[in-house]
């Protein structure tokens, strides 16, 4: 059943997965993947790399590089088991392969693998991962309004996540945090991000670690009156982040948002309503008939 349901999810999702695949970094990053395979079977290529295979058949996987294949399926696959969206998925398996790319192309040629390790790098420097660009109902705060946001009006509650741009976990979780706060958004459950990237100071003041080993990116905090209420993930007593998934529904029933967005809507209601009768407590001035008019006209020309 699992594998069924699968199926059916890549192919829902089939259309918006092209689309991102033929973004140019992700298109770079596919043949970089794939580099060691296309010079192992390219004519031309192969006959000149070195080979263990015993009838030396150099433009064939030997036994030593089909192991390390082997391995790469294996950790792309358990780190597969933590991930949360497709894109991330896709990134494991190529992130992975590039790495098992350098092992192999070191294996058979030491100035292979150098060359191989150079055009990675100039990868990594000219290509970035697309940023997600979808609809959103997120407020960004910075060093100088999240502070007075928090604490404008008790009745809100707010969801902050706090990520930075280099993190691949939340480029990954973007899309998920859009679609909650496409979903959950109202006037008293509100949802709003910070980069800790930019504003190092406030991760410090937050008690998010913001460092490229931490585990703390992204965090979601969840505030109201300017007081946290809870966090993900929770940080036990050493400072360590427990592992927890950011999936759509994990975050749904954690953070109680259908219950939460339900009382914002009777809050709202009720402020309305209470708005409303305000208007119809106050008297609506008659116009003065012609009498009165008259007599302030002379009572004008008296005090002249």
């Amino acid at each position: 059943m699992g594998i069924i349901t699968g199926v059916f999810s890549f192919f829902y999702h089939l259309p918006r997965i092209y689309k991102w695949l033929l973004q140019p970094y992700y298109i770079t990053s596919f043949f970089l993947s794939v580099a060691f395979l296309f010079t192992r079977k390219c004519p031309g290529l192969c006959e000149n790399l070195t080979s263990t295979r015993e009838d030396g058949d150099s433009c064939a996987l030997d036994w030593r590089e089909v192991e390390i294949l082997m391995f790469l399926s294996a950790i792309i696959m358990m780190k597969n088991r933590r991930a949360f969206t497709i894109e991330q998925h896709i990134g494991n398996v190529l992130l992975f392969s590039k790495v098992a790319n350098i092992i192999l192309f070191f294996r058979v040629d030491l100035r292979l693998g150098l060359v191989y390790i150079a055009l990675c790098v100039v990868f990594m420097i000219t290509c970035t991962a697309p940023v997600y660009m979808g609809p959103e109902y997120i407020t960004y705060f910075t060093d100088k309004t999240i502070e007075e946001e928090l604490q404008r009006d008790s009745r809100i509650r707010w969801i902050v996540e706090f990520y930075a741009n280099w993190s691949p976990d939340c480029q990954s979780f973007a899309p998920v945090f859009a679609e909650l706060s496409l979903k959950y958004h109202s006037t008293f459950l509100r949802f709003a991000k910070i980069d800790v990237g930019r504003f190092a100071e406030m991760a410090e003041k937050y008690q998010v670690k913001s460092s490229a080993l931490s585990k703390q990116l992204p965090s979601l905090i969840m505030y109201q009156a300017g007081r946290e209420v809870m966090r993900r993930p929770v940080v036990d007593s050493k400072g360590r982040a427990v592992s927890w998934s950011f999936t759509e529904d994990n975050i749904i029933r954690e953070f109680n948002l259908n219950e939460l967005y339900q009382r914002s809507k009777k809050l709202n209601k009720g402020k309305e309503e209470n708005s409303a009768e305000a208007e119809e407590k106050v008297p609506d001035q008659p116009e003065p008939t012609a009498e009165q008019q008259e007599d302030s006209d002379s009572e004008t020309k008296k005090d002249k």
